[in-house]
């Protein structure tokens, strides 16, 4: 049987690696130990220090470097880059201790204790300085990208791995005739032009794709050609490629929303094939058996692996203390820093080929078997400490800020959507609309329906919906996103629609807008008053211009007194996460009693979201803000129903003025929930839910008062 091993048929190595990938979750599980444990011990027992099953060949070398560069282009895209600016100096210190701390005590250990040389020293300080994000799938699969201590930990990961990478660079240029300050310079020119030319570049070329191009294939290839182009670009200049993939997922981040499909399709291509492979080759590296060569051996990778880790978790926990984060939040920073695995290979091949003397060479034998094995337990222990530190934080759950509680899922317990779809070429965005507008964590499916007019030509426009249902079906499962779909025939289409929204218990409504060619005084027509007229819960009308991940702000005007609407807390939580997921600004423009509370909302509610207010004094003034409206502006009009609260005369003329002043614009227009008299239990608000939002608005309320008599006395 052995002289059939190593496994040379391309067919059968790649089935051996398809059956590890799919055999190791499942076993690993059985045990409770983290996945990607599995993959590496897989590594290891089936390379050609374990059974040599299978040979570690190219395709380990292409599929593994691939699966490094998607693991830090990940890390890039799911970076909350408002959240990054605001600590950038909470990362800029974590990324200084978790660099210097283990450095210095790797250094310390290896020149008294082992008695290297003070350049070996120095190697195996870098070695231990930098890690790699290797746990990094855990918090994918716990949905926690945008967790502070996770986004500190990616930033301090990459300050800390450029650092180390500048000095090993030092180190190596020390052994060349050739280095001096124009090297130095040379370098930082190139640098500093790449990361330039990155920043200008790759978002022109990015908008003008997405606009033009809304092919899924299509734009899943051009993601990743950026990707590795820009890693291309930073290995050229001499910087590893990793550098370059995470500056491109960094400036890719804004269009490519965390909950779209194409986010899903660029996760489920990694997790799936690339990262695995990554996994798996770097435990083929691994020798075990070398650790029970000599007690010498053993010294060495108990000594590099204990003072390593150790000032890694000293880095983490000092951070977490300074920062004033909780424990578990201390255990995730150090559990996603602690781990080595491509970056300190790739550091040992460059001592390995630094001579020293003739015939003799920086890094031998002892440290490269010792380097590799500390990969192995470094990896071992970031994944458990990242796995226990997750289901940790989730059980947390949100925290309190600034004593109000943050709970971004406020809005009633019935949020289903409702799609009202007819023409091809919108349906798709406002499918992209809604998925970003929807609440993942109560994981409500969505409805799309198409309402057939019952004439004639009934058959045949049902076909066409039916067909029209069934893409955007497949749109929704891309995004892992449960739809219901319906062709209804009726005679009245408003009719049809609201006896779809009782039947499927739906909450709100986001349809498309028909574009008039005229100004028609009747802007709404008389199909969409009979609609918002005949429900009283929340309609989303909206026109696009150009795709919704290409803008790039979001400017809404709210009436006087809408806060006093029974539905201003689901279309403030709506427009919240929708400015989230594109990551773009929102601007509010209103009175200040109205804008009081939507900043205290947004403050406590989504603290990232990049909210300005502006106040307008009458709702006259709408016409002027058309000056301030882009190409790349979605423009929100908050409306009311008459009879309302918040309705007033002005609202009349608003049909005239969006023709007239806003034509051609990216436009969303919405009718506020309003308290029913409907009968179906769908429509209404029950009494529970009447009194749960009644006394949740006593109780902001309650707490803004409070704000405001802590301000007055401050200021007398």
């Amino acid at each position: 049987m052995m002289s059939y091993f190593p496994i040379t048929s391309p067919t059968l190595i790649f089935f051996v690696v398809l059956l590890i990938i799919l055999l190791a979750p499942i076993i690993m599980g059985k045990l409770r130990i983290p996945h990607i444990i599995g993959m590496v011990l897989a590594g290891v027992l089936i390379g050609e220090h374990g059974v040599h099953l299978l040979e570690r060949d190219n395709s380990f070398e292409l599929f593994g470097k691939v699966g490094l560069l998607y693991i830090m282009f990940l890390a890039g895209l799911e970076m909350d880059m408002e959240s990054v600016k605001k600590n950038s100096r909470r990362i800029l210190w974590f990324g200084l201790l978790t660099c210097l701390v283990p450095l210095v005590l790797t250094y310390v250990i290896a020149m008294w204790l082992l008695d290297y040389s003070s350049t070996a020293s120095f190697l195996l300080g870098c070695i231990m300085a930098s890690n790699t994000l290797i746990a990094y799938p855990i918090i994918s699969r716990y949905g926690m990208g945008r967790h502070p201590s996770v986004m500190l930990s990616v930033g301090a990961s990459m300050l800390s791995l450029f650092m180390a990478l500048m000095m090993l660079a030092a180190l190596s240029a020390s052994y060349s005739k050739d280095v001096g300050i124009g090297f130095w310079l040379l370098f930082i020119i190139k640098f500093a032009a790449f990361c330039v030319l990155s920043v200008v570049l790759i978002p022109k070329v990015t908008r003008y794709f997405l606009r033009r191009y809304s092919d899924a294939i299509m734009q899943f290839i051009y993601v990743l050609s950026v990707m590795f182009l820009s890693a291309a670009l930073s290995e050229a200049i001499g910087v590893e490629g990793i550098v370059g993939a995470f500056i491109a997922g960094l400036i890719l981040n804004r269009y490519i929303p965390h909950v779209s499909p194409l986010m899903n399709r660029i996760e489920f291509i990694g997790n799936a094939i690339f990262i695995p492979y990554f996994l798996i080759g770097v435990g083929m590296l691994i020798n075990v058996g070398s650790l029970f060569d000599s007690w010498r051996m053993l010294l060495v990778v108990v000594l590099i692996v204990f003072f390593g880790t150790f000032g890694k978790a000293l880095a983490a926990y000092i951070s977490s203390i300074l920062f004033r984060l909780t424990k578990a939040e201390g255990h995730m920073m150090f559990g996603l820093t602690c781990a080595h695995a491509a970056g300190a290979i790739a550091m040992v091949m460059v001592g390995m080929r630094l001579e020293v003397a003739p015939g003799q060479y920086l890094v031998n034998d002892e440290i490269l078997n010792g380097v590799v094995i500390m990969i192995l337990i470094t990896c071992i222990i970031s994944t458990m400490m990242t796995e226990k530190a997750s289901q940790e934080l989730t059980l947390m759950g949100s925290r309190a800020v600034g004593g109000f509680p943050v709970d971004s899922s406020h809005s009633p317990k019935n949020e289903k959507v409702l799609l009202c779809v007819k023409y091809p070429d919108i349906a798709p965005q406002l499918l992209e609309l809604a998925i970003m507008m929807r609440n993942p964590q109560r994981n409500r499916g969505l409805v799309a329906l198409n309402v057939v007019y019952d004439d004639q030509q009934a058959s045949n426009h049902r076909e066409d919906g039916l067909r029209l249902l069934e893409r955007l079906q497949q749109r929704a499962s891309a995004a892992d996103i449960q739809m219901q779909t319906q062709v209804r025939l009726s005679s009245n289409i408003a009719n049809g629609i609201k006896h779809a929204f009782r039947e499927f218990g739906c909450s709100e409504i986001i349809m498309g807008m028909h574009v008039h060619t005229d100004v028609n005084p009747k802007f709404w027509g008389e199909f969409l008053q009979s609609l918002y007229n005949g429900l009283n819960r929340q309609i989303v009308l909206t026109r696009f211009v150009q795709p919704l991940n290409t803008l790039r702000r979001i400017q809404v005007v709210v009436p006087s007194r809408a806060e006093f609407e029974p539905g201003f807390h689901r279309w403030l939580e709506r427009l919240a996460r929708f400015a989230g997921n594109l990551d773009c600004r929102i601007q509010f423009h209103g009175r200040n009693e109205s804008l009081e509370l939507i900043r205290v909302y947004i403050n406590n509610h989504h603290p990232s979201v990049r909210a300005e207010y502006t106040f307008m004094a009458h709702w006259n003034e709408l016409p002027r803000l058309a000056e301030q409206i882009g190409q790349d502006h979605m423009f929100v009009v908050i409306t009311a129903r008459k009879g309302t609260i918040s309705y007033k005369n002005a609202l009349e003329r608003l049909p005239k003025e969006l023709m007239q002043h806003f034509s051609g614009k990216n436009l969303m227009i919405i009718f506020p929930d309003q308290y029913g008299t409907q009968k179906e239990e769908s429509m209404t608000f029950t009494a529970a839910q009447h009194q749960e939002e009644t006394s949740y608005y006593d109780a902001f309320a309650r707490w803004l008062n409070k704000q405001r008599a802590k301000r007055a006395a401050l200021k007398k």
